[in-house]
């Protein structure tokens, strides 16, 4: 889906990404991944992450339950923690790791955050300091095309057959 960009210096050519791009991580690859311009940091989905008394984190990327999950223990004494404040305020202490990320053909290191992202519908979500100076996001384009969710599907039939009902149901709920 990339396709290549000149910016104001003749020799800086960057690629043109969606919002929304299969990666590959490690050896794990076509991973859907957001391409969020307003998060500062990137995370990806782990699991069982524990701190060794040696000082060794290890872990697990994504989870038994997700389609990308291999079962593979990633161990490292290089990472440092970070805290992530999301849009709510809620502040979470998390550890990253550099990981290399597969983008559009380009392999890059990045800083990802690991966490629980098994109620996102991306298992990662790449922010703006991983892609400054990289890529360029079209946000008009997604590389990852994600079907109609069900439920999506079942309220909006619940609309049209009648509107005032669904707008008393979820929108002005009697008391």
């Amino acid at each position: 889906m990339s396709k290549k960009t000149l910016l104001s210096k003749e020799t800086d050519i960057l690629d043109v990404i969606g919002s929304t791009e299969y990666v590959s991580v490690g050896k794990i690859s076509k991973v859907p991944a957001k391409i969020d311009t307003g998060a500062d940091s990137s995370a990806i989905w782990a699991s069982d992450i524990i701190v060794e008394k040696d000082g060794t984190l290890s872990y697990k990327l994504f989870a038994p339950s997700c389609p990308y999950y291999t079962g593979d223990i990633i161990e490292s004494k290089e990472y440092s923690v970070s805290i992530v404040r999301s849009s709510n305020g809620h502040e979470q202490i998390r550890y990253k790791v550099v990981l290399p990320l597969k983008i559009c053909g380009n392999t890059i290191k990045a800083s990802l955050t690991l966490a629980d992202r098994s109620r996102n519908i991306f298992p990662i979500l790449i922010g703006r300091r991983t892609i400054s100076g990289k890529f360029l996001v079209d946000v008009s384009k997604k590389g990852v095309k994600l079907p109609t969710r069900k439920r999506t599907r079942r309220l909006n039939e619940e609309l049209e057959k009648n509107p005032y009902k669904f707008y008393k149901k979820y929108v002005k709920k009697d008391k």
